[in-house]
């Protein structure tokens, strides 16, 4: 069985992502959902999309990608939260 990958991209790949990086693992062991998480940069998003199976990005992404993108900022603003943890938690279970 293979374990679902997630991108957390932000910016720059360290403040904001660091940020939805533990609301997403949190979430995920609270759930009992295995997945890898890898924090990064947008711009490495293409070149990291293949093999995974999420996007969660804390800004508007560039360009579209082959797999689904969810924007963050509801971790960041704390309004939408559990919406947007039902989301990611839908995306992972269907893998």
């Amino acid at each position: 069985m293979n374990i679902p990958t997630v991108l957390v991209a932000c910016g720059a790949g360290i403040a904001t992502s660091t940020i939805v990086c533990e609301r997403v693992e949190n979430l995920l062991k609270e759930n009992n959902v295995r997945a890898q998480i890898v924090q990064c940069m947008i711009s490495e998003v293409s070149t990291l999309q293949d093999g995974a199976t999420l996007i969660i990005s804390t800004t508007i992404l560039p360009t579209s990608y082959k797999i689904p993108s969810l924007i963050a900022t509801s971790y960041i603003t704390g309004v939408g939260m559990e919406e947007l943890d039902q989301e990611i938690l839908t995306y992972l279970k269907n893998e």
